[in-house]
């Protein structure tokens, strides 16, 4: 086991599965006290148990991410279990597909809910803990779908996101002489389960076409990502997301890609 998080108290949400499981592993890896905050127990808990299999320090909370109520509840058991907050990590989210007229009102609501509304009940709850503390991470997975490219159905998500990265650098100001760092990674294509649900082998192959370092990402890619960000060794760097998608959004267009053989 790593220590650069030893002793700390780091909240991830949608840490059930794929990238939030991962960064789970990780921050428990270097020695962190991990609440697994996801909305299914049953994948949550599968995650805290391995996790005290390698001898980690994880426990479960069942939440709707989107709902403020409960978020209140999950900042406050926390710091009554553990006596501090220091991470807070906002991984959850949905990615329904619809196009603009076709998107039901509750689908833009709930997206809304879960992806940005719920960075404002992290944070306004958390933040007052950091405070006492001197020091604390903010930090969320954001996406290069808004902020940097787009693709049809994915309007609402595609805001969601952008509105992430908007959060990310309003609260940087606002908390930065609290000495509270607030970051975010925005991912490419990672293969988690909810990406390979989108295609098959050979479909998910001609995806990797388009990606310059020629394969998708794994979950650890952005959990490593995370982890520094969550270090001392990132403590001067705050408002700032990375993208890590391999290249993917570099090329003007498919074109280039032909061109590079």
């Amino acid at each position: 086991m790593g220590k650069r998080l030893r002793n700390r108290v780091a909240i991830v949400t949608g840490s059930g599965q794929g990238i939030g499981k991962a960064i789970a592993h990780v921050f428990a890896n270097e020695g962190a006290k991990v609440i697994v905050a996801t909305r299914t127990a049953k994948s949550g808990q599968e995650t805290v148990d391995e996790i005290l299999t390698t001898g980690g320090e994880a426990s479960l909370t069942q939440i709707d991410i989107g709902i403020a109520d409960e978020v209140d509840t999950l900042i406050e058991n926390t710091v009554s279990r553990y006596g501090r907050l220091d991470i807070v990590v906002h991984n959850a989210a949905i990615y329904p597909v619809h196009l603009i007229e076709e998107l039901p009102l509750e689908v833009l609501d709930k997206t809304l809910d879960i992806n940005l509304k719920a960075c404002f009940y992290l944070t306004r709850r958390a933040v007052p803990h950091m405070r006492k503390q001197t020091s604390g991470r903010l930090l969320f997975t954001s996406s290069v779908t808004g902020p940097r490219v787009a693709m049809p159905g994915t309007a609402h998500y595609a805001a969601s996101k952008g509105g992430i990265n908007g959060f990310i650098r309003t609260a940087a100001l606002e908390y930065a002489k609290d000495n509270i760092t607030v970051n975010g990674i925005e991912p490419g294509y990672i293969l988690t389960k909810a990406m390979a649900a989108l295609g098959d082998k050979d479909e998910l192959k001609q995806m990797e076409k388009y990606i310059p370092m020629g394969h998708m990402g794994e979950p650890e890619d952005i959990a490593y990502a995370m982890l520094f960000l969550a270090s001392d060794q990132a403590k001067y760097i705050t408002g700032q997301t990375i993208v890590i998608d391999g290249a993917s959004t570099l090329p003007e267009s498919p074109v280039v890609m032909e061109m590079l053989g």
